[in-house]
């Protein structure tokens, strides 16, 4: 958590597979240009947050909502999210008017937008698996970077890493709950729809997952990342930083 003196308040949302610690190389950085506080929480089923009996994402968002209690908003408060992913979608479930939660702005940071059949199925027969255990933690901690898509960014024995992993017994697994995976695909056009506050879609210039010809046709600005993947806030933290520089 950053400064608690400021009137700005950041939550950073990660995506499927990541935990909250994948921003923790931002915090030099938020603790010069971002004036006030900041949170970066494990969504519901990652890293030490409790799984769900069930994934959705307004559930996910409740779960986030919840962890908000001890934060006492004023008057003149303004309250940020920038999600990755996954994360983007919590987000503005989180913005939705009707869950009455005082969101300011929402960043969605690479949302995929259209999914396949094929990748649908894919997802339910993840969700379906049984916990996969490792003799060592190097093997977990490579399926983490697999699952999370943070391999080749973060090596097997970064700090960002360890969050991901639980050691029982000798053995190794992901603290994933793999159940999340059946979350299922975002109903993107209606959550935007039940959002009142300025929303900017963004992604990186060469991220796979989604283009900008899809986010325009949901109508909310989009702003493009040159050179950057599907991983820009991991890539090049200070350029994603910079697209929240209206709400500074």
């Amino acid at each position: 958590m950053g400064d608690t003196t400021g009137k700005r308040h950041l939550i950073l949302l990660h995506g499927m597979g990541a935990t909250g610690e994948v921003w923790l190389p931002w915090a030099p950085l938020l603790e010069r240009r971002w004036p006030g506080r900041w949170l970066a929480p494990d969504l519901a089923g990652h890293g030490w947050s409790p799984p769900l009996p069930g994934y959705s994402f307004e559930a996910l968002a409740q779960r986030v909502a919840d962890g908000l209690g001890p934060v006492r908003l004023g008057p003149d408060d303004r309250l940020v999210v920038l999600g990755h992913s996954l994360g983007g979608v919590v987000a503005l479930a989180l913005a939705a008017r009707q869950r009455g939660h005082p969101v300011d702005a929402v960043m969605g940071l690479g949302i995929k937008a259209v999914w396949s059949p094929a990748e649908l199925a894919k997802s339910q027969e993840l969700a379906a698996r049984p916990v996969t255990w490792f003799a060592t933690r190097d093997e977990a901690a490579r399926r983490y970077l697999r699952v999370s898509g943070l391999a080749g960014l973060f090596a097997p024995d970064h700090p960002v890493v360890e969050a991901g992993l639980r050691r029982e017994d000798g053995r190794w697994r992901l603290a994933m709950d793999p159940a999340a995976f059946a979350v299922g695909e975002p109903r993107l056009p209606v959550l935007l729809s039940a959002t009142d506050v300025p929303v900017l879609l963004a992604r990186g210039e060469l991220d796979p997952m989604v283009t900008d010809a899809q986010l325009k046709e949901l109508g909310a600005p989009v702003a493009t990342l040159p050179g950057l993947g599907h991983n820009a806030h991991v890539e090049d933290p200070e350029a994603v930083l910079a697209l929240l520089d209206p709400y500074l």
